[in-house]
């Protein structure tokens, strides 16, 4: 039980690092793609929506359209792998996040949902290395911060119980 209860607040913070980045993303100036084609700010938006409201499929669908009219766009991949995430998919998701960190590598989000779809796939190794990746690119001041390095604590003890 106390495993499940980790792993759900492991998912509620990736889906809130990921609304702040959608956010952060759709400020003024902050994507140029986006303002070049309105449907991928519309579908984007639509995606985080209902990413935040555990409507995974929807999610998906909206975040693969964002990709097929902007296959570069880094955000859309990692909420795609948050999506994912939330159906339980944690190797497509693990995918997702790995093309993000191509785009971009210092997409911090990425590093975030990796470090957990590794985690469901049950290698803590890579799952703790994606988050000290994470830990350690994220400014000191980050929300999430201390929740990457709880898990980091909870997961080097695993490690140490095998």
């Amino acid at each position: 039980m106390k495993k499940d209860v980790r792993l759900t607040s492991l998912l509620v913070a990736v889906v809130a690092i990921s609304v702040v980045g959608v956010l952060i993303a759709l400020l003024p100036g902050a994507g140029p793609r986006a303002a070049s084609n309105p449907e991928i700010a519309e579908r984007f938006s639509q995606g985080v929506v209902m990413l935040h409201a555990k409507q995974y499929e929807h999610a998906l669908t909206a975040f693969h359209r964002v990709l097929a009219l902007d296959p570069a766009m880094p955000e859309a991949h990692v909420n795609a792998g948050f999506a994912l995430l939330g159906m339980g998919k944690p190797a497509a998701a693990r995918d997702f996040f790995a093309s993000a960190l191509e785009l971009r590598a210092r997409q911090l989000n990425a590093y975030y949902g990796l470090a957990v779809a590794y985690e469901r796939l049950g290698d803590l190794p890579a799952a703790r290395g994606a988050m000290r990746t994470y830990a350690h690119l994220a400014p000191h001041d980050d929300p999430f911060r201390r929740k990457a390095e709880a898990a980091l604590w909870e997961w080097q003890a695993e490690g140490k119980a095998k």
